[in-house]
């Protein structure tokens, strides 16, 4: 059949294009749909189990009884006190929460569990090359502490909420350190932990992390940088050096134009000042003994020779 529109025919293009906007009308923003796939840990399942889902529960239940006291090894499970056990009844998460610690109860064949570990992990950053603001090359490593906080989310929002913290972590690490130059980097460490904390936890709070401490272990610079910098280091030091010597030395000139002053007023004390550079060196068991005259006496000599 044709679908070309005849004069007395009713039109087809409000039809056709109603089609055509039925998905468009569909479409939601991805970040929408990821919520609608999100658990929030608070409702983990409003959905019924189902007229099937009832009937494998109650025989799964009958099976029990007719098993016991066998079926109790089956039903029973121990978590220790440091994990939780999130349960699964035909696929879908029992409400009340995780489980544990201690004793729980599951049905042999429509039941199944999952172990979470709630104690604090640690987990070290490896070396990441970094180009600074400042377009400096550096290798710089971290260290992680993170525990689950929502043994619920990270069961079902995540595939593997370990290895995504980690890689995470990483990107993170480049990210924030990015951003900063290499004056920055090594002295403002703490900063940059706890800007990365802050990102971190923000990032894994969906997948019941919390992101305890973040450290930032070791900066590697390049080797010729290294250099570069250790001679500028140095000069600085022998400028300051320099400074030093220079104002010892001003201000030995001084104490020595001020003690010469005060001899002058006294020519004793000229004698005296030789008695003791006399006494000086006689302690020292020297072989030659430089005795000083004094100038006004070879003066004297002088002008009686002419």
């Amino acid at each position: 059949m044709s679908l070309a529109e005849t004069p007395g025919s009713p039109s087809l293009a409000p039809a056709l294009g109603s089609n055509r906007v039925i998905p468009a009308a569909m479409e939601a923003d991805p970040a929408d749909q990821l919520k609608v796939r999100r658990i929030d840990g608070k409702d983990q399942s409003n959905g019924s189990l189902g007229c099937c889902g009832w009937i494998l529960v109650i025989l799964s239940y009958f099976f029990m009884v007719i098993t016991f006291p066998l079926s109790i090894w089956l039903c029973i499970k121990i978590v220790k006190e440091y994990e939780r056990a999130i349960i699964f009844r035909l696929g879908r998460i029992l409400p009340g929460g995780a489980k544990g610690p201690g004793l729980f109860f599951v049905l042999p064949c429509t039941d199944s569990f999952v172990k979470v570990d709630m104690r604090t992990i640690s987990f070290d950053i490896p070396p990441q090359e970094i180009l600074t603001k400042d377009s400096v090359t550096v290798s710089v490593d971290g260290v992680v502490y993170y525990r689950v906080q929502n043994a619920i989310l990270a069961v079902a929002n995540i595939t593997n909420a370990d290895s995504a913290t980690r890689l995470l972590a990483q990107t993170t690490l480049r990210n924030v350190l990015g951003t900063k130059n290499l004056s920055q980097i090594l002295s403002d460490r703490e900063e940059i932990a706890h800007n990365m904390q802050t990102t971190l936890d923000v990032a894994t709070d969906e997948w019941g992390i919390k992101v305890e401490r973040v450290e930032i272990k070791d900066v590697k610079l390049p080797v010729q940088l290294q250099r570069a910098m250790a001679a500028e280091a140095e000069a600085s030091r022998e400028a300051r050096a320099k400074v030093i010597a220079a104002e010892g030395e001003m201000n030995a000139s001084r104490a020595l134009k001020e003690a010469a002053i005060v001899i002058s007023e006294s020519p004793a004390a000229l004698q005296l000042r030789y008695l003791q550079t006399l006494t000086t060196i006689a302690a020292e068991k020297n072989s030659t003994i430089v005795f000083p005259l004094p100038m006004d006496l070879v003066q004297n000599i002088m002008g009686a020779g002419k």
